[in-house]
Formats: C-alpha cells, sequence, structure tokens
C-alpha cells in the first residue's frame, strides 16, 4: 500500500461524535509508553502526524486520521498506567470500550505489545477481551531494535505459548521497529489485503 495522504480529523471522547462511519477504520492501542504514535507516524511517514510524548498516558481522547480519503485510521487512549488516579482511569477504560464496541464501521484492531517483555496480564486480558467481544484484532511486537533477534523469537514463542492456553491460534502478528522503519511493508500489506476483503 501506498500511503499518499493522511490527515488529522478530530479529537474526541465519544463514539456518536466520531466522524461518519461510512469508510473502514483501524485502530491502534496497546500499553502507555508502547510506541503507539512513533508507529503511525512511521507508517503514515509523517513525522509528527500522532503526538509522541515520553509522559505515559499522555493520549486520552480517540484520534481519528483519514489515509488516502479511503480510511480511518484511528489512535486511541493507551491503557494500564498504573500511576494515573482511579477515576480518570476508569473514564479512560469506558471512552475505550464505548468505542471498540459501538463502532460498526470498526475493521480490525491492532494491539500493540512491547517486545522487551514476558507477556503481561493486561494485555492477555484485554486480547482475550476482544476475541469474546467478537472484534477482530491482531498484535504488532514494537521496539525490536531494543533486543537481539535471539531474544525477541524467544519472547514472542514465550507469547504464542502463552496465548495458545486460551486461544485455538495465535492470530496475526507482525514485527516493526519505528527508529529502523521495519514492519512498515508488513503491516500495511496486510492491511491493503483486507482492505480488498471488504
Amino acid at each position: 500500500m501506498n500511503i499518499k495522504s493522511a490527515e488529522f480529523l478530530m479529537s474526541n471522547s465519544k463514539v456518536h461524535l466520531c466522524p461518519e462511519p461510512n469508510l473502514p477504520e483501524f485502530a491502534f492501542i496497546g500499553r502507555s509508553n508502547v510506541g503507539k504514535s512513533s508507529l503511525i507516524n512511521m507508517l503514515t511517514e509523517r513525522k509528527s502526524l500522532a503526538k509522541t510524548s515520553s509522559t505515559p498516558g499522555k493520549t486520552q481522547l480517540i484520534n481519528h486520521f483519514i489515509i488516502n480519503d479511503e480510511w480511518y485510521l484511528v489512535d486511541l487512549p493507551g491503557y494500564g498506567y498504573a500511576k494515573m488516579p482511579e477515576k480518570p482511569r476508569k473514564k479512560l477504560k469506558a471512552i475505550i470500550e464505548n468505542y471498540i464496541l459501538g463502532r460498526e464501521n470498526l475493521t480490525n484492531i491492532f494491539v500493540l505489545i512491547d517486545s522487551r517483555h514476558s507477556p503481561q496480564q493486561i494485555d492477555l486480558e484485554f486480547m482475550e477481551w476482544l476475541g469474546e467481544s467478537q472484534i477482530p484484532f491482531s498484535i504488532i511486537f514494537t521496539k525490536t531494535d531494543k533486543l537481539s533477534k535471539g531474544a525477541l523469537l524467544k519472547n514472542i514463542e514465550t507469547y504464542r505459548q502463552e496465548m495458545l492456553k486460551v486461544w485455538e491460534d495465535m492470530p496475526p502478528y507482525f514485527t516493526s521497529s519505528s527508529t529502523k522503519r521495519e514492519g512498515r511493508d508488513e503491516i500495511l500489506d496486510y492491511l491493503d489485503t483486507i482492505l480488498k476483503q471488504i
């Protein structure tokens, strides 16, 4: 897929205020500080399309971008930021769940996982909830430049074994490094394949 145009449309906290659901929509989500904004900027080849920050929990709204005038890319708030007080954390959880369950044109969710870490319960539970809610999703293992190829393969295999305790098959997954621009073609080809099937 060739991304010719990528434009920010709007930010909001309510699903009914999102753009008209007349185009396929792909959402990106992950724990705070997983490298979501950097990945979005790398995929779209726009340096500051999504606002990056070293402060975890910075994205607190549903951010819509329109790509090639053909589909929406959505930057969702991160989950699992432990230092956030309970009330705003519950509010963020409601924003995320209402969007995922209420957005009729949501085509696929990319769940971002930091490739350096062992399987985290919060990620596993979130993906299990997506499965129970019958929401199609894929995994992107981020920050692969931070560890050796052997360590990466070992971590992914550990993840696979953990997920196969619950799932019959591992969902589609990709590896990426925003710094080294790795994984871009594979992720965009996958998006293209889904769009052609619709």
